[in-house]
């Protein structure tokens, strides 16, 4: 009974509280594919202008399958966790050349492409095809967590089967999509992390934390490791009033993007001297540094970079790699051609603030 109340409570709230967003004004399973990998760690607001971009750009799986994958990186640039956009490229041209263009609506079928794992699709087929699937993000398991004062930590891996069986439990199976969007919903207006809206929530009756004044205490998370700090020097290399950049490796962190020339500092080394030292163990050019750009600061998943630029002047040498795929001689007009990471953006724009 108190589940069926919670399930009818939270489709009314949601009904007239939900918000406005692109991707709920389409049935299109695509589309609705698409918003949910943007999505996945990443804000709504951050992913709006770039999900209009992308669909305008490729609206239906066979442009985006048939695209080369610069263009795609360029159009997910800044998004951050690249791998999303290779592997949405690679599913694309599956679904193009293997399923008609159409999003498979069976489990084993949409499993089988790449980058989508069990969240993205239940998410994909109860919203885009009805299917009764729970889907279980972070805003989900906090929800589940006040709700049901459950004592596994949100962030260990190792208990999300917990949250899985709970959020299967509550399901409703008659309305799937509208439920799980519900759900996530609540999550991210109400059901915040830090000083949650209980006052204006549709289900304070039946939230366990609540009633016990444990809001605070809840979800339970497992403590963070600490994160190691990696010092970088990049070379902004100048030729012939061209800018030289490098292609990263396809796999792997921020597979397939371009970038300025770098690598670590080692222990006892000054960050110019890595600068050239890396230029040339990486593409065999020598140069001289002629001045010092800027330090940029990123943090990536599990770890964090602090990034010193120079600005250097080619000296000698043909171009070797060792590590980059590919190169470029670009001009200033050229060059936001291409997909940056967004460390070495931050470095560009002080570069170059106009471009």
């Amino acid at each position: 009974m108190s589940e069926t109340l919670i399930r009818k409570k939270l489709l009314t709230w949601y009904k007239k509280n939900q918000r406005v967003l692109p991707w709920r004004k389409t049935d299109d399973p695509y589309r609705i594919w698409v918003s949910e990998v943007m999505l996945q760690q990443t804000r709504v607001a951050t992913v709006i202008p770039y999900y209009e971009r992308f669909i305008r750009r490729f609206p239906e799986p066979e442009s985006l399958g048939a695209a080369d994958l610069q263009e795609v990186l360029k159009h997910w640039e800044g998004l951050g966790y690249y791998a999303r956009a290779r592997n949405l490229h690679k599913a694309a041209g599956i679904v193009w050349k293997e399923h008609g263009g159409a999003v498979p609506s069976d489990d084993k079928d949409f499993l089988r492409l790449p980058g989508v794992g069990e969240y993205i699709a239940a998410a994909v087929l109860s919203i885009a095809f009805g299917k009764p699937r729970a889907a279980v993000d972070g805003n989900v398991k906090r929800v589940l967590s006040r709700l049901f004062l459950i004592p596994e930590a949100v962030n260990d891996s190792a208990k999300h089967k917990k949250f899985k069986k709970q959020a299967d439990t509550l399901l409703d199976v008659s309305r799937p999509a509208a439920y799980n969007q519900a759900v996530m919903e609540l999550g991210a207006l109400i059901c915040v992390p830090r000083n949650p809206e209980c006052a204006v929530c549709p289900l304070p009756e039946h939230c366990r934390a609540f009633r016990e004044g444990k809001t605070d205490e809840y979800p339970k998370r497992k403590a963070a490791k600490s994160v190691p700090v990696y010092h970088i020097a990049a070379a902004i290399l100048f030729h012939n009033e061209k800018i030289f950049i490098v292609r990263r490796q396809e796999k792997g962190l921020l597979g397939g993007l371009w970038e300025f020339p770098g690598g670590k500092v080692k222990k006892g080394e000054n960050a110019q001297a890595a600068c050239i030292r890396e230029l040339r163990e990486k593409t065999a050019l020598r140069a001289e540094v002629q001045s010092y750009l800027c330090r940029v600061k990123h943090a990536y998943t599990h770890f964090k970079i602090e990034m010193d630029v120079f600005l250097c002047a080619y000296i000698s040498g043909a171009v070797l790699l060792k590590g980059p795929t590919d190169y470029r001689w670009v001009r200033k007009a050229e060059i936001r051609d291409y997909p940056f990471p967004k460390s070495h953006l931050k470095a560009l724009a002080r570069l170059f603030p106009a471009v």
